[in-house]
């Protein structure tokens, strides 16, 4: 078994993750192999390919009709390839009612309520969305039309809108699989048609979600079944006997056995210079790790990078997380404020003030000013 130390794993997956920035067009970034999550009031997509590509492209996903924005993994929205999309739908459809109850978040007296399997539920949900969205319509909208067709017991009351929707991360996992993606860079969330809409999945395509595994493991590997159930939002029993890849090559990183495709193994041994300077958004692709301590082994800095609620982005500086920035805008500058978790001389600092600059463009924010702390 080959031993690797973490500061060969952060280089690998700095390359790995394209933020060298070699690569000049964003549909060619494996980051999409696996998608990259998107908040829409905060541009995270679009900062995220502003981390990986020479060029700055304010609008480069938004107006892109190579890729299409789609709730997928854990429920959140992603921005895909839109020519794989129609193959990832079936790669997301949960392999049986155990995996159906981890993906949803939901109990068994939730499922036993429901009076049906776990997957019923699920499929119910994607028949009535189906139904319901067969043009672009507000989530709230399709929310409202849909609880009128599902069950009571697949329903719950929202506080914030005095109302009774179905369950949210419910209609989530069904509306993929109803063929309904997000429209880009619209608020609030608005739902519309895939274009060639697929039909609703009869079964899970295994070698296809085996596939993201595989995905998982070449962007964040070395790693575990645990880590990438974690990103799919299922279940380490599921990952480790039903999609673990073949031809995977183990690993010790520390005291824990890991695993990375073979073919990766000599990127692993023999990483590029991890040296680059970026200001990660939150939620970047590098960030959605499962292994959080490798990325950040300081628990303390761990609570400044991921929070509940409000997460900072990342400086990432001398192959490290070295900081966490955070930008609010006065009149027409934009404020970042940036605060240093590591040592960082003065080529760092510098080179951050042009990452800020880069943000501050895509914004559209002419002036700007940095403050350390």
């Amino acid at each position: 078994m080959l031993d690797v130390d973490r500061d060969q794993v952060l280089a690998y997956r700095i390359a790995a993750h394209g933020l060298h920035r070699d690569e000049h067009d964003p549909f060619r970034l494996d980051v999409f192999d696996l998608g990259v999550q998107d908040m829409t009031k905060r541009d995270t997509a679009c900062l995220a390919l502003a981390s990986r590509l020479p060029e700055i492209h304010a609008e480069s996903l938004v107006d892109d009709r190579r890729f299409a924005l789609v709730w997928t993994h854990r429920g959140a929205p992603h921005y895909h390839r839109a020519s794989e999309v129609p193959g990832l739908i079936p790669a997301l459809f949960p392999l049986d009612d155990a995996d159906t109850e981890a993906r949803m978040l939901w109990q068994r007296k939730e499922v036993a309520a429901a009076g049906m399997p776990a997957r019923e539920v699920l499929l119910t949900a994607a028949r009535a969305m189906r139904k319901v969205v067969d043009k672009p319509m507000t989530k709230g909208a399709a929310s409202t039309a849909v609880s009128k067709l599902v069950p009571a017991a697949l329903t719950r009351w929202c506080r914030g809108c005095q109302a009774t929707h179905i369950h949210e991360q419910l209609m989530r996992l069904a509306t993929p699989l109803a063929g309904i993606r997000l429209v880009p860079g619209v608020t609030p969330a608005t739902l519309a048609v895939l274009e060639k809409r697929p039909r609703i999945p009869a079964a899970p395509d295994i070698p296809a979600a085996t596939e993201l595994v595989a995905s998982y493991l070449r962007l964040h590997g070395p790693a575990t079944a645990a880590d990438a159930a974690g990103f799919l939002g299922t279940t380490r029993q599921t990952v480790a006997e039903r999609l673990w890849p073949t031809d995977l090559a183990e690993v010790r990183l520390g005291k824990r056995k890991a695993y990375l495709p073979a073919d990766r193994l000599s990127r692993l041994t023999s990483p590029p210079d991890p040296d680059v300077v970026r200001l990660l958004p939150p939620w970047d692709p590098f960030l959605q790790a499962r292994d959080r301590a490798v990325l950040v082994p300081d628990k303390t800095h761990q609570k400044e990078l991921w929070k509940i609620i409000g997460n900072p982005g990342a400086l990432l500086a001398g192959g490290e997380v070295a900081g966490v920035w955070r930008t609010r805008s006065a009149g027409k500058r934009l404020e970042f404020q940036v605060t240093a978790l590591l040592p960082l001389g003065k080529a760092a600092r510098a080179a951050t003030d042009d990452e800020a600059h880069r943000i501050a463009t895509i914004r559209g924010f002419a002036d700007l000013r940095v403050t350390w702390y």
